[in-house]
């Protein structure tokens, strides 16, 4: 059985495209619309790894992030940023704020595959 992977993503064909691709390549997917039940689905789940949007409705990518590294059942689990904003201030935000990476969007798939192996090998 592949890795787990959690996609926390609000658009719809993003979140189904990433979806496709990462079972294609062999990893079990668990999706969440938002970062509240991303954070839910964390603790249930137990993923290998997390793709985090960064923008998205209620709680934000790095609200969810911060949440996530609270949780006992959650500190460890490692997670990517997805996000269209690519200043050093929001590159720098997701590394404090623990995340293991950071991808800016639009991002090839190879690009992803290639982060996501790094981060749970």
């Amino acid at each position: 059985m592949g890795k787990k992977i959690l996609v926390v993503e609000d658009e719809p064909h993003i979140r189904m495209s990433m979806e496709a691709r990462l079972k294609a390549n062999g990893y079990v997917v668990v999706t969440a619309e938002n970062g509240q039940e991303g954070c839910e689905k964390a603790k249930t789940e137990k993923p290998d790894l997390i793709l985090m949007d960064v923008m998205m409705p209620g709680l934000d990518g790095y609200q969810a992030l911060a949440k996530l590294k609270e949780g006992d059942k959650t500190k460890t689990i490692p997670v990517i940023m997805l996000t269209a904003r690519a200043q050093p201030e929001d590159v720098e935000k997701a590394g404090t704020g623990g995340a293991t990476d950071y991808v800016v969007k639009p991002f090839t798939p190879a690009t992803l595959l290639e982060k996501i192996k790094k981060a749970i090998t």
